[in-house]
């Protein structure tokens, strides 16, 4: 019986003094890039089945700006939705799951009056 195929994602995050991340890179063994890729952030949710928890992993790079990090969290929740949809069946969460990405972008202005493009801005989150 063949080996099961096994793959690695790796990160790598550079601190400034006050321990802040200011820049992330990430590679994969099976990515079809050659070479490290920067992130400006990343969210990692881990389940724990023994403890019946979800640990996580979320940090960003001091210049990642507030509005790229609002459209960061409202395609993550867009990911997430499709995710439960796969992973559960229930299409009826998943559409939950969605209209409150769709709420969350609306509230923050994410989208152009006529539900164009996101918008983008110059405002830092580790500003505050």
């Amino acid at each position: 019986m063949p080996d099961n195929k096994t793959g690695e994602i790796f990160f790598k995050v550079s601190f400034d003094e006050n321990n802040v991340p200011d820049k992330i890179s990430w590679d994969a063994t099976d990515s079809s890039v050659d070479k490290a890729k920067e992130c400006k952030a990343f969210l990692i949710s881990i389940w724990d089945k023994d403890e019946q928890t979800t640990l996580g992993l979320d940090l960003w790079t001091k210049d990642m700006l507030h509005d790229d990090m609002n459209v960061f969290y409202h395609q993550t929740l867009l990911k997430m939705a499709d995710t439960f949809s796969r992973a559960t069946k229930n299409q009826d969460v998943a559409e939950m799951i969605s209209e409150f990405a769709d709420k969350f972008a609306h509230k923050l202005k994410l989208f152009d009056d006529d539900g164009g493009h996101e918008h983008h801005g110059h405002q830092h989150p580790h500003d505050h």
